[in-house]
């Protein structure tokens, strides 16, 4: 008779829950599911990258139709965004992609779902429910939620987070936005094109301050360009009832200032999700910032593992399902698989969008590593040049043995740019082979070929190159000259 009831109970239907949940099951172990929320499918699908995408697109197609005069149509007046009408079509979004998180299909994969709060009675027993449960192995993968400031006065008004701001019965005619993040600067620029008065309020001296300036800057230019209206070097003080809705009040530049809206978005960064969990009855270390795991998943506890945002390390859906396929392999085949994030990608989703894998500058900077820049321009691309999406650029980081460190986008398509470098980094492809790849004519991704390309254009035709040519084959030399 087994010992326990369950080989692995998973704790959390997001991302890296549902990932290790299905991996582990179709590799033979009895796996149990709890989920807090009554449906599965974690922050991503109901409140986060799915319903915000989904947003993003609706707002670009609405910038798109005020642009016509750029691609040579007639301009016509538009009606007013009903926002209803934009949730419904969010609401399906997640509708048809929830039929893949189904409990009929994990069931269909042999994981028994539970719906409910777990907490941990022991560091093999949960209780969800009334009901107990045991288990050879756990992981927690409860996600994260919106970190809520202790700002005087913001508990007197109905602030809003991403679970609440893609299901409003109507457009803010303004909207405040606390932070100038990937969330608040794409909610920010969405909500914008869609009619809102947006109102960014940023800690720091520049927006996506996560990120190298002179990429975050073009990001930030376009915003303003749009009309967004971003405050930098803000520290809130107080947020308050007013007859527009709220109004927030701010120091800036040891200045007092304040600035009113008929919502407000917290914006302002995530925290774990740890509390009533019962990690102490179970032996487990943690703190606010979340649990603390090695390179292969595991706490403090072998025996239980932890992925996606409550280690409160690299929080992005595709982070949480690459760990959750590292539980798999270490709790199902007994793998020693270690989490690598040295290439792991990012991208923020305003236009142009912000994408980067392996290192920045500032990274480069922090961990005293020499590097040297190579740029490209979306300027100099020719389908940028067609589909008039010329802002932005390509930086590849090189080291002292010109091999990449890193690439970062700034431009149109950014994210999708960035799969090349994804497949060629994690594949030790040569930026030769880079630079000598045909491409379809004409694609943005000609762009990656161009920047890879510039490192040997200098070397090919140099002086030095010309003139063994020149003394191998007599050649002439240059047949027009343009006058100084």
């Amino acid at each position: 008779m087994a010992k326990f009831d369950f080989d692995l109970c998973v704790i959390g239907g997001g991302a890296a829950g549902l990932t290790a949940a299905s991996g582990a099951s179709q590799l033979g172990m009895r796996v149990l599911l709890a989920e807090r929320d009554p449906h599965l499918g974690g922050d991503c699908l109901h409140y986060g990258c799915v319903p915000s995408k989904t947003l993003i697109k609706t707002a670009k197609v609405r910038r798109l139709m005020e642009r016509a005069a750029d691609f040579g149509l007639p301009c016509s007046d538009l009606p007013p965004v009903d926002f209803q009408s934009v949730s419904s079509r969010i609401r399906s979004v997640i509708e048809t992609i929830q039929r893949h998180d189904s409990v009929d299909r994990f069931c269909s994969l042999g994981v028994q779902v539970e719906f409910g709060p777990a907490r941990f009675l022991d560091e093999h027993q949960v209780e969800i429910g009334a009901r107990k449960f045991s288990a050879a192995r756990f992981l927690v993968a409860t996600g994260s939620s919106a970190a809520i400031p202790g700002i005087p006065g913001l508990e007197s008004v109905p602030f809003l987070t991403n679970r609440e701001i893609f299901s409003l019965d109507r457009l803010p005619g303004s909207l405040v936005i606390l932070g100038a993040g990937p969330v608040a600067c794409e909610l920010g620029q969405a909500f914008s094109r869609l009619g809102s008065k947006v109102t960014l309020l940023q800690r720091s001296g520049r927006i996506l301050s996560g990120e190298d300036a002179d990429m975050a800057s073009v990001v930030e230019r376009a915003l303003l360009d749009e009309g967004v209206d971003i405050r930098l070097g803000c520290s809130v003080e107080q947020v308050r009832p007013a007859p527009e809705g709220v109004e927030v009040a701010f120091l800036q530049d040891g200045r007092s200032a304040s600035v009113a809206g008929e919502r407000l978005l917290v914006a302002l960064g995530r925290r774990a999700n740890v509390e009533g969990l019962g990690l102490a009855d179970a032996g487990v270390d943690y703190s606010a910032k979340g649990l603390a795991v090695d390179t292969r998943m595991r706490t403090s506890r072998k025996h239980i593992f932890a992925a996606g945002d409550v280690t409160g390390q690299h929080q992005f859906t595709h982070a949480a399902g690459y760990e959750g396929g590292i539980v798999v392999a270490n709790a199902a085949m007994r793998l020693p698989r270690r989490a690598d994030y040295k290439y792991m990608p990012r991208c923020t989703y305003t236009e142009p969008e912000l994408a980067g894998i392996g290192r920045n500058e500032k990274d480069c900077l922090r961990e005293g590593i020499g590097y040297s820049v190579v740029v490209e321009h979306f300027s100099s691309n020719d389908r940028a040049q067609a589909e008039h999406e010329t802002r932005g650029k390509i930086k590849l980081l090189l080291d002292k043995r010109e091999r990449p460190l890193g690439v970062q986008i700034v431009g149109p398509h950014a994210g999708e740019l960035a799969g090349e470098w994804i497949a060629a980094l994690n594949g030790k492809v040569g930026l030769s082979t880079l630079a000598g790849a045909v491409h379809p004519y004409p694609t943005l991704s000609e762009i990656n070929k161009r920047v890879a390309g510039s490192i040997y254009a200098d070397k090919i035709f140099s002086d030095r190159v010309r003139k063994i040519l020149h003394f191998l084959f007599r050649y002439q030399g240059k047949a027009c000259n343009i006058p100084k």
